[in-house]
Order: C-alpha cells, then structure tokens, then sequence
C-alpha cells in the first residue's frame, strides 16, 4: 500500500523542509495578521489587486489616491476623520505587509511544488494533500478579502464571524501540513491506551474551539473590555440575564462582548484542566516516554498560554502581549497536532527509509530506480 512517504529519500527531505518552511511563513502570517487586527489597519486598502496590488504607492499622488479611498468609508468617517496622510501610511504598512506576505506565501508554496511534480517521485496520496492545500491557500485569500468587504460599507471594523473564519482556515492549513510533515517520516507505532488517543482528540479539538473563540474576542475588541481576574463583570460567572440578554439566545455566543469574552476564559480553564490530566494520565497508564513527554510538553504550553491571556487581558490588551499570546496559540496547536499524530494508528512505514534510491547527478532519484537496482 503506498503512502504519503513512498517517494525517494533524497526528495523526501527537501519536501519536508519545503513544507517547515510554509508552515513557518504561515505561523508569521497570522502574527502579522494579529497585529495589522490590533493596530486597526485592516481597513486602510479598501480594494482587492491580487496582482497590481503587490506593489504600494509609489508617488504622492497615489498616496492621495490610496487615502482618499479610506475616507470614504465609515471607520475613517466615525472613528478616523481628520487622520492625517503620515498616520493612514502608518495602517498602510501593515495591511501592505499582510498582503504581500500572503502573496509570498503562495509563490512560496506553488512553485515548489510544480517542481517537485515536474521531478516526479510523489506518491499519489501525497500529491492529492499537496493539491487540497494548494486549494484551500486559494481558497484563504478569498475568505481573507471576503472578511475585508465586511468592514467597507456598514461598519466601522470587519465582522467577527469572518474574521473567526479567516483564522480558523489558516491554522487549519498549518495543522494539515504539520500533520503532513509528520507523517512523511518513518516513525515507529506507538502503542497507547484508547483513552489517550480519544483525549487527545478532543484537547486538538478543544485547542481550535478556543482559538475561534479568541478571534470572536479579539474582532468585538472584547479584551478591552472586562479587564479582571477571576472575576468578570463583578463575579467569576456573571448573571445568566447579563449572559444571555439578546435574543434568539444563541447570538449572545458570538455577538455579545460579555458572553464572548466568558466563554473564552471557561474554555482556557477547561483546556488547562484537560492537558494536565491527559498528561498524567499518560503517566500512569505507563505510555511510551514520546507520549508522556508530548503531553506534559501540551500541558505545559496551555499553561503559558493561559498567564499570557491573563496578562493581557490585565494590560488591556497591549500589542506585545496579544502577539505573544497569538503565538503561543500557534505553538499550544501545533503541540496538539503531533500529539495526535503520535497517537494515531501508521498504515504504511515509510518507503523512503528502507530503499536507497539512486541519485543522479543532481542529487535527486527518479522514480523507480531505487526498484530498478534492488
């Protein structure tokens, strides 16, 4: 049966670290994209120029161009009117710099990638991954100016449920490529109880619930909000009627500062309570030393993550400490991610590591000569 590792050895390696390195553009991308949110710049290019878009103005008249699109919308009337053109160039910047690196990103994947299908060597349940991710990269820049036209004519920001949407499917790539990673290299089985494997299905689980709750949270600005611990809004669980007061009573769960901001802080607590167990469950069901080490190593990152969004949340939500509490999520989910993948059952052991394939003069096998010279 071939897998997503049946490819040459040489060619094997440099398509993991290919795949490292998107999934490293990725995780600055959504730091970049965190803090283009937190310094309200989201905004400031009110057009989608997927190709003569990549280079910003270069004259004052097109600086003057580019402001007088952002006046026109209701952020600049309603919070931003007399902003001066050096203050707009400021947001500019960092919603330029967002987009180009998205535009980098997809150079930075789809040319690799042809390159590796012009080689050949990839197996075919490989490609079919490499291709779903090539989708759904396109499919984030679509969703990422979708979330854009929210903000362009009703509102003063972007809607928090395309936001939520936006980061969700990035770190949904990212976790389908750490995944991908993993399972390109020859590792052993490893054998653990059930109820390991279940738990940490639900903690990855758990992990991206939590994290669509922090966007919901960072796109009402709810962390400006409620800045107390433990207690919030005079009580560690406030009044059902402050909870739920709109109606149907399921939007208070993504509309209401409040609710929003409640909902996030329980499912922290529940996400620590959870890591820590798995972890000492994994003690003492005697699981392999790789298993118990993940799962501290979890446990302990859902920690960090946990003071972070107390400091910050403290702070009122300063940007060094929002950003360092995005990436801590980043790692906290790429912890999950391996986590499970340890845990999950291997259909093939990698073909890679029993053939020694014949390199050419680049250095780079063909495939089928490994089979041609058994």
């Amino acid at each position: 049966m071939q897998g997503i590792s049946a490819t040459p050895a040489s060619q094997n390696t440099a398509v993991r670290w290919w795949l490292i390195g998107v999934a490293a553009l990725i995780a600055l991308m959504v730091l970049v994209g965190g803090a283009t949110r937190l310094t309200e710049s989201g905004l400031s290019i009110v057009e989608w120029k997927p190709v003569t878009g990549t280079l910003p103005p270069l004259t004052d008249a097109q600086w003057q161009e580019a402001f007088e699109g952002y006046k026109k919308i209701p952020q600049y009337r309603e919070l931003n009117a007399g902003m001066t053109l050096a203050e707009f160039k400021t947001i500019f910047w960092w919603e330029w710099a967002h987009r180009l690196l998205g535009r980098f990103i997809g150079a930075a994947y789809l040319l690799p990638f042809l390159f590796f299908l012009w080689r050949g060597g990839l197996s075919a349940e490989l490609k079919r991954r490499l291709w779903l991710l090539f989708a759904l990269g396109a499919l984030q820049g679509a969703v990422g100016w979708w979330m854009v036209a929210s903000g362009l004519t009703q509102r003063t920001e972007v809607s928090q449920y395309r936001l939520a949407a936006h980061l969700i499917l990035a770190l949904v790539i990212f976790a389908a490529i750490v995944w991908t990673v993993r399972r390109m290299k020859a590792l052993p089985a490893v054998a653990a109880a059930p109820r390991l494997k279940l738990f940490g299905h639900i903690l990855l689980w758990l992990t991206f619930l939590q994290i669509y709750f922090g966007a919901l949270v960072a796109g009402l600005r709810a962390g400006r909000a409620y800045n107390t611990w433990p207690e919030i809004d005079g009580a560690f669980i406030p009044s059902a009627d402050r909870l739920f007061f709109e109606t149907p009573w399921w939007r208070n769960l993504f509309d209401s500062v409040l609710t929003v901001q409640f909902e996030h802080r329980m499912t922290a607590y529940l996400l620590l309570a959870m890591a820590l167990w798995h972890a000492v469950d994994a003690v003492r069901a005697r699981a392999p030393s790789a298993v118990i080490g993940g799962a501290w190593w979890l446990a302990g990152a859902v920690l960090v993550q946990a003071v972070l969004g107390i400091l910050t949340l403290l702070q009122q939500v300063p940007l060094d400490l929002a950003l360092a509490h995005q990436a801590v999520a980043i790692v906290v989910l790429t912890i999950a991610v391996v986590n499970v993948e340890r845990l999950s059952p291997r259909r093939v052991t990698a073909l890679s590591e029993k053939l020694a394939p014949v390199v050419g003069p680049a250095g780079w096998s063909r495939p089928g000569d490994a089979t041609k010279h058994q």
